[in-house]
């Protein structure tokens, strides 16, 4: 059981039958009554962001989310297929559930699984992963006066603005919180 004064950013509490995800908290002493905490949550499953008021001392389950390393193998149309780092079990994880971040996945990619009770919540990426170049523009000399930059296709359909000196077959670091491009690997 976790209580309002161990309340935390990140912790996962079990609130109405439903997984939440603590986003921001504040303590609020009132003059006369008790003391509250208001919450913002995030349900895990749903995304769904509420703001909810409890009074101090209110406790609930904690829930149990395992993390584990997983290496991601192939995709599959709108499947994708990973394994235990440990264990060597193979699991799929359907596209829905990975959204955008599906972009920035490439065959053997090391990446973090969250699970309550068997059920994958989400996958956690690095914070960058390298990428290969298969389409852009070339860049013309002189151009470089102001920062320019130019679009790049990367090998999973990510298109990114890189500067100007960037080439096809070139590996790139993009950042996966923002996908921006960091360096030139190659």
């Amino acid at each position: 059981m976790i209580s309002t004064g161990d309340v935390k950013k990140g912790v996962i509490i079990e609130l109405d039958g439903q997984l939440m995800k603590v986003l921001d908290w504040n303590h609020i002493k009132m003059a006369r009554g008790s003391a509250q905490v208001r919450m913002k949550l995030q349900n895990v499953r749903k995304g769904d962001i509420v703001e909810r008021t409890f009074q101090a001392g209110t406790r609930w389950p904690r829930a149990r989310v395992e993390q584990r390393r997983v290496q991601y193998l192939y995709s599959d149309g709108d499947v994708y297929h990973f394994m235990d780092s440990e264990t060597y079990d193979q699991f799929a994880v359907n596209g829905a559930l990975l959204g955008d971040d599906a972009r920035y996945l490439v065959e053997n990619t090391d990446v973090s699984v969250s699970s309550y009770e068997d059920e994958i919540l989400g996958v956690e990426l690095p914070v960058s992963v390298d990428l290969l170049v298969v389409q852009t523009d070339r860049g013309f000399a002189g151009d470089t006066a102001t920062g320019a930059k130019k679009a790049a296709t990367l090998q999973t359909g990510l298109v990114v603005q890189v500067p100007l000196f960037v080439s096809e077959g070139d590996l790139l670091r993009i950042d996966t919180r923002t996908g921006d491009y960091l360096t030139r690997v190659q």
